[in-house]
């Protein structure tokens, strides 16, 4: 399967000391195999050394799937890609150049070059150059073109071999940004001292931890993502690595007749745009990614931007979901029981909020919901998976809904900014989202 785990068990095959591996194997070979193609990428970790032999210590059929992987085609960027085990879709390739320039910048390997003009290794190998070179080609292109996302779905979550994108790709789909951030926030670790890579990617994802422990450090890669590059170091990069790019073959071209304030301009915009997406604004788990059924007859359109936000419990599950595959679980049941039971086209919630970090697409932004009666078409209505009749959902979960989700609605058009926000019983005969829950929203922006 493209799962994560698959690549971990390649990683400690590679890895192995008693087969003469070491922590930056996996990474030298991977830029064998053409994870560093780009001339940014190449002028920071330097040019491969011709193409590898398959290593003594991995079958054929992992070979196999490595170098299919690792292979790097920009026009198909969907096939570099892994399921990791909080649910989000990575790209290998930023993920092993980060791990890469971590390594060397620790100290384990080749140092690094000085780069002129300067720009952090790190960041240019990862996210800095993919993300200039998308803003730069969006701008010369049909006013169509975009330069960040789309996301994608698997054939199957359970046992992943096929992952699609859901439109047309940019340079930077939402598996690259993910990728790239990872490969950040983990090169940045790597340069405080080596580790087994295996052993870092196992507690990164959170893989073999029981999985139903709690939320992954991966989970938190927006946060410390942001931490390490906020909008305004990002876009300081950017410019730094067109600059470089200026001095580069075939990038010089693309460059020839972009003056320095165009940069900066581009620069700007791209790391607004990328911060705004990827950073401040929560994941959304799309249907296909929690197994939805399909939705029984036709739904109805809403008109946004629209004026209210409905805050919900779902009582059952009674529990926080605190993984992927707990959340994806709970999404299914509740599918399964407004649909079966309540007779319901679809699951009623526009969206739901787990404790994993993530949001999952209910009916989403442009489909009428079930979720409160009489004002389905005016309002969306966001569950929070637990009883919060007694305790609160944890600080993380509240700050999602309060601080990310409901600005980032009304940033990109699907509320309106003078929304009002209201509690399930404000509405209805229910006790819904819980007298602790409903204590809580009373303070935050606009309810009433």
């Amino acid at each position: 399967p493209r799962h994560m785990d698959s690549v971990l068990d390649i990683l400690d095959a590679l890895e192995s000391p008693a087969r003469g591996g070491s922590p930056g194997t996996a990474a030298a070979l991977g830029r064998r195999l053409g994870v560093c193609s780009t001339p940014g990428c190449r002028a920071v970790l330097g040019e491969p050394l011709g193409t590898p032999e398959r290593p003594p210590a991995l079958t054929p059929g992992q070979w196999q799937l490595l170098t299919e992987l690792l292979h790097h085609d920009p026009a198909t960027p969907e096939l570099g890609v892994v399921l990791a085990p909080d649910g989000s879709t990575v790209a290998l390739g930023p993920l092993l150049a980060g791990i890469e320039a971590g390594l060397r910048s620790g100290g384990f390997g080749q140092p690094l070059p000085t780069l002129n003009p300067p720009a952090d290794p790190l960041l240019a190998v990862t996210i800095a150059e993919a993300l200039g070179t998308s803003f730069l080609l969006a701008q010369g292109g049909d006013n169509n073109a975009t330069a960040l996302g789309p996301g994608g779905c698997w054939d199957d979550v359970e046992n992943p071999q096929n992952y699609t994108l859901r439109g047309p790709p940019s340079p930077v789909p939402d598996p690259v940004a993910i990728g790239a951030m990872d490969g950040a926030v983990l090169g940045a670790r790597l340069a405080r001292g080596p580790l087994p890579v295996a052993e870092l990617l196992r507690d990164y994802y959170g893989t073999g931890n029981g999985s139903e422990v709690g939320r992954p450090p991966s989970s938190y890669r927006r946060r410390d993502f942001g931490a390490l590059a906020g909008q305004g170091r990002l876009e300081k990069e950017v410019a730094a690595v067109l600059g470089l790019l200026r001095t580069l073959s075939p990038t010089s071209e693309l460059l020839r007749d972009v003056g320095t304030q165009e940069v900066a301009a581009v620069a700007h915009k791209a790391a607004r745009e990328f911060s705004k997406r990827y950073v401040e604004c929560p994941a959304i788990m799309s249907r296909c990614l929690w197994g939805a059924r399909p939705y029984r007859g036709t739904p109805a359109p809403l008109q946004p931007p629209l004026g209210l936000v409905f805050l919900h419990h779902t009582l059952e599950p009674s529990q926080p979901c605190r993984t992927f595959g707990a959340c994806a679980r709970a999404m299914r049941d509740m599918q399964r029981f407004h649909q079966d039971t309540r007779g319901w086209d679809d699951i009623g919630y526009s969206f739901v909020v787990g404790s994993d970090g993530y949001l999952y697409e209910g009916r989403g932004w442009h489909w009428v919901g079930a979720h409160t009666k009489g004002y389905n078409t005016q309002g969306f209505g966001i569950g929070i998976v637990g009883d919060f009749t007694a305790t609160l959902p944890d600080p993380d979960t509240l700050a999602l809904v309060r601080d990310e989700l409901l600005p980032c609605a009304v940033h990109f058009g699907h509320v309106r900014p003078d929304f009002i926000l209201h509690g399930h019983r404000q509405l209805g005969h229910t006790n819904c989202p819980g007298n602790a829950l409903f204590q809580e929203i009373q303070s935050w922006p606009g309810f009433q």
